[in-house]
């Protein structure tokens, strides 16, 4: 078994060039405590789910996608900008590495769906968005049109002041530099770049959702643990297999 790596504040460079750029911008994160068992029973053979203190943590994340862009190519008109909403956990990859495992990302556009699901193998789903601004105040809306699942989220939060004294779980939370995924039984796995989170208080927030439950897990309880940013710019690089999954 791979020694697993530590989490790291900062960013590791991108090796190679960067499949994708774009900007993430009014991001929130909302997390839930799981029993890891309960998550790993979700993964695939060979994916481990990675813990704080013996605690997996489930995330929705709110965010508008800005400018992405292919390569070294200008945004891409319409497509480019975006809402997003997704769920994801935290786990280990066969090699030891820390990663971002996605149950779901919804978004607005059809076609950055196939595209994602064809060239990246995510999850991502069609849905109707909505995202609201007033001064420090942010909403966020989906309902899921495709593929037919009942599944939405309503997402109110204020943003606070910044955090002073970011905790290792704030880290493990946030500092992620990679995705895992599959496709056609193979475990793929891609870095990602950018800043370390500039990382602020949600002074208050009220979260109505069900796109958890949607992705096969018990629906979360108790008050989330809450950050928001402003954002980020990003770079994402090509996938890479790292195994042939078991069948």
């Amino acid at each position: 078994m791979s020694p697993i790596e530590p989490v790291l504040a900062e960013p590791p460079a991108l090796p190679g060039r960067a499949a994708l750029r774009q900007r993430w911008a009014e991001l929130a994160y909302f997390h839930w405590p799981y029993e890891p068992g309960v998550v790993q029973r979700l993964l695939p053979d060979g994916v481990r789910v990675d813990t704080f203190d013996d605690v997996a943590w489930v995330g929705l994340i709110p965010f508008v996608m800005r400018a992405v862009r292919i390569g070294p190519t200008p945004p891409v008109p319409y497509l480019g900008t975006f809402v997003e909403i997704n769920v994801r956990t935290y786990v280990i990859d066969p090699r030891g590495r820390r990663s971002v495992w996605f149950f779901s990302l919804d978004v607005p556009r059809s076609v950055i769906v196939a595209v994602a699901r064809t060239v990246f193998a995510l999850p991502y789903c069609w849905s109707r968005t909505r995202y609201d601004t007033d001064a420090a105040h942010r909403h966020y809306e989906m309902i899921r049109r495709w593929p037919p699942t009942n599944a939405s989220a309503e997402i109110d939060f204020t943003i606070g002041d910044p955090i002073r004294d970011v905790t290792d779980l704030d880290h493990f939370l946030t500092a992620r530099w990679s995705l895992l995924t599959s496709r056609r039984r193979r475990l793929l796995y891609g870095r990602v770049h950018h800043e370390r989170w500039p990382l602020h208080h949600v002074d208050d927030h009220h979260v109505r959702q069900d796109v958890i439950e949607a992705a096969g897990l018990p629906a979360p309880t108790g008050d989330p643990r809450t950050a928001c940013s402003p954002g980020v710019d990003v770079e994402v690089g090509w996938l890479e297999q790292v195994r042939r999954l078991s069948s």
